[in-house]
């Protein structure tokens, strides 16, 4: 298999060299190191601290244990580690036991269970992980250990400890993004302990699943870390012409090396590959007589064929050092490069044609209509430095943390050439070869070199009061190969306030604000000339306790989150403003934790009120003439925005080894439209009515057989046989229904 365009990773690292000028970062970089340089001095003249920051002890079995079983105990979102309880911002944390009792294999899985969020279907160019967290996207807020993976991949959790969704907007800590939140993945790190671990699975539609984590303990201050995974999936879904079946192959590696652990200065070294060979899903049409899904055919119909294919290799290495002055203050960086190649083809259903076994479809003019094609090149280089301390000033603690980062991008997209047929008189059905790139085609590439600094302090003005104030500034510059947008340079401010009361460690009441923005051209959002970036704001009034003396956390946030000037996913579009204003108000319960020494539980509501507060202003590639969005979409809900959702998941131990446990995930109706154009908006029977995919409820069911060294674990899956929609293409055309019943078996073996 042949790379779109193959470069050596020198050839990024001579770019670094010469963009990493004293011009470039002297004024952030300086101001960064000399407040590191200074810290221990200036924290020596001040008054000492007089009470510690409590410390939670988990008596734990399991010696590569982090979290308290579902309950999240630590984590870096917010730039440094930090205990959830005490980040004033709705977060929520799916641990790597709570995923391995699912028996979830990829990101989209995991993340089922959290609230407020639904599944995009893939269109547009956005394939891969594709999410909306209280009403927005997320595909320009995904990172892995906190450094931005923006790349349009399928990503597995294999070597995960844990999913944090810090929900709200973050632009403060980093950088350009959305109103929903940001979704971070936290990679598996060495520990200072042997432990060993072996897992294989076997279900129906052909699943076959085999993991290892193996952590071997080879200094007194260091350790090497392996995790490996392969993965095969079949389909309830099938084409009856031709028997191909939507599939999913997908093989990893995460290695990763620390040295001078627990010491003044340790070094984590990590590489991640990930390969999918899959056979892509584009799910099944609406019926525009109902505007529900279409009942020609059944629900179980694929219209892919075998010669489909979604092929994607991510490579990421990442080095980081930290540097601890003190137990109070730190500086942390990273350094990190990632090769992210994709390449697919797949078929879009029909509402009327019966699948074949050529994957045929009679398109417009005479022509097939091929599927959708992408040939993806995407690579990244990214500095990110952070520094955080405690201290007392003027009779106040402080927490502080300010760091600079640096991110380089090339990018490169284009779809592939036909190799068959285009016309439906030739008789020659469509056909593409992975990477071998349209020779017409119109390939859209871009390099970027972005800058940031930031700075935030959190500040105890008085006993259980603290207010926390943040700014970052961000600059881009970026080079498109558009003719509409061949340029873009911006600087932007972000700000993060809240005021946080704490009468003791098992309370905390806040009141939080946090902006974000996203810029005209940014992740392809083209048009046709400049215009204002998307911003964001949302104010959060939230609260969280701890019960069962800290084995039980429970939290509700209230919330409204407000954007601006929404851009188009579509990389194409050049009038690509999908709505000039829009708002999600919004209600969330979470609840993590043991209730008693044999029940946890983990469980979310979220209620969402998505309101089209104005529609867009396109300008004519033409003539350049701007035209308004029908206004009768005013009013209207958000596309792809639930009302409701909810989940639970919950375990008891029977004894003598036993465990049972089960869940259910619930949405409701989620609608797909375009609201940016002047057309009429669609009508059902007279009234306002889009596309939309029915509400369901997906029950899960566990039973497990546990004991030190071994277990064997049954999951059923969809546990009823429920036939729903679990993600809608956003625009309207069709949905993707969810996952059939499905049986797993599971053995596990540590030594």
């Amino acid at each position: 298999m042949s790379h779109v365009r193959p470069r050596p990773a020198s050839g990024i690292l001579r770019h670094l060299m010469a963009r990493l000028q004293p011009v470039h970062l002297a004024p952030v970089a300086a101001t960064s190191l000399a407040f590191a340089m200074l810290a221990p001095h200036a924290l020596a003249q001040t008054t000492p601290e007089t009470t510690l920051s409590t410390v939670k002890v988990e008596d734990t079995a399991d010696p590569m244990a982090v979290n308290n079983g579902y309950q999240a105990t630590e984590t870096r979102v917010g730039k440094t580690k930090q205990d959830p309880q005490d980040i004033p911002q709705a977060i929520t944390t799916v641990t790597n036991k709570l995923m391995e009792e699912q028996q979830v294999g990829s990101l989209r899985e995991a993340l089922r269970n959290v609230s407020g969020l639904s599944f995009n279907a893939a269109e547009g160019g956005r394939a891969g992980d594709n999410i909306n967290l209280r009403g927005f996207y997320t595909f320009g807020d995904m990172y892995l250990d906190g450094i931005r993976d923006t790349a349009q991949y399928n990503r597995e959790t294999f070597f995960l400890e844990q999913v944090d969704v810090l929900r709200g907007s973050a632009s403060m800590l980093f950088g350009r993004g959305q109103a929903g939140g940001v979704i971070n993945l936290v990679s598996k790190t060495p520990k200072r302990a042997d432990a060993y671990k072996l897992t294989a699975s076997i279900g129906t539609d052909e699943y076959y699943e085999a993991t290892a984590d193996l952590n071997k303990r080879v200094g007194e201050n260091s350790a090497l870390r392996v995790n490996l995974s392969t993965r095969d999936e079949a389909s309830w879904r099938e084409n009856p012409a031709s028997g191909a079946t939507p599939e999913i192959h997908r093989d990893g590696a995460h290695i990763s090396y620390a040295f001078g652990m627990q010491t003044d200065d340790e070094v984590v070294l990590s590489y991640v590959y990930m390969k999918n060979r899959d056979l892509p899903d584009y799910g099944f049409s609406f019926d525009n007589a109902t505007r529900r899904p279409n009942t020609n055919f059944p629900a179980k119909t694929f219209w892919g064929i075998d010669a489909n294919f979604d092929y994607g290799d991510t490579s990421i290495a990442t080095a980081t050092w930290t540097h601890r002055f003190d137990s109070k203050s730190e500086l942390r960086t990273s350094l990190r490069y990632a090769d992210y190649e994709r390449s697919y083809w797949a078929r879009t259903p029909s509402a009327t044609v019966a699948p074949n076994v050529n994957g045929t479809i009679p398109g417009n003019g005479g022509n097939w209509n091929a599927g959708p094609t992408r040939a993806m090149d995407y690579e990244t280089l990214t500095v990110q430095s952070d520094f955080s301390t405690r201290f007392r000033a003027l009779g106040m603690k402080h927490e502080l943390i300010t760091g600079v980062e640096y991110l380089y991008e090339d990018s490169h997209r284009n779809t592939l050439q036909n190799l068959g047929g285009t016309t439906i008189v030739s008789g020659i059905p469509p056909h593409f070869q992975p990477y071998v790139e349209s020779t017409t085609g119109n390939p859209v590439n871009f390099t970027s070199d972005s800058y940031a600094f930031y700075i935030q302090d959190t500040i105890e003005f008085m006993p259980f009061w603290k207010a926390t104030i943040g700014v970052r500034h961000d600059e881009l510059d970026a080079d498109y190969s558009s003719a509409t947008s061949p340029r873009l340079s911006y600087g932007e401010q972000s700000y993060r306030a809240a005021l946080s009361y704490q009468p003791d460690e098992t309370q905390h009441y806040y009141l939080g604000y946090s902006d974000s923005f996203s810029p005209t051209a940014d992740l392809y959002q083209l048009t046709v000339v400049p215009q204002p970036p998307e911003t964001s704001e949302v104010v959060e009034l939230g609260a969280k306790w701890l019960f069962m003396d800290g084995d039980f956390t429970f939290r509700t946030a209230l919330y409204r989150a407000t954007k601006n000037w929404e851009r188009s996913t579509d990389l194409e579009s050049t009038a690509a403003i999908l709505t000039k204003k829009r708002r999600t108000d919004g209600l969330e319960f979470e609840a993590a934790g043991r209730l008693t020494e044999n029940w946890e539980i983990f469980a979310g509501v979220a209620l969402m009120d998505a309101e089209i507060l104005d529609t867009a202003e396109n300008v004519n590639a033409t003539t350049g003439v701007i035209t308004k969005g029908n206004l009768g979409y005013i009013g209207k809900r958000a596309r792809n925005t639930p009302e409701y959702t909810y989940n639970v998941w919950t375990t008891y131990k029977l004894g003598g080894g036993w465990k049972i446990g089960g869940g259910v995930e619930a949405k409701g109706d989620r609608q797909g439209f375009n609201p940016s154009g002047a057309g009429a908006p669609p009508t059902l029977n007279g009234a306002y009515h889009p596309n939309t995919a029915p509400s369901y409820v997906r029950w899960d069911a566990m039973a497990a057989y546990e004991q030190k060294s071994w277990s064997v674990r049954l999951n059923v899956q969809n546990l009823f046989d429920k036939e729903y929609y679990d993600a809608i293409y956003d625009n309207g055309p069709f949905t993707v229904p969810g996952q059939g019943r499905r049986f797993i078996l599971t053995g596990e073996l540590k030594f």
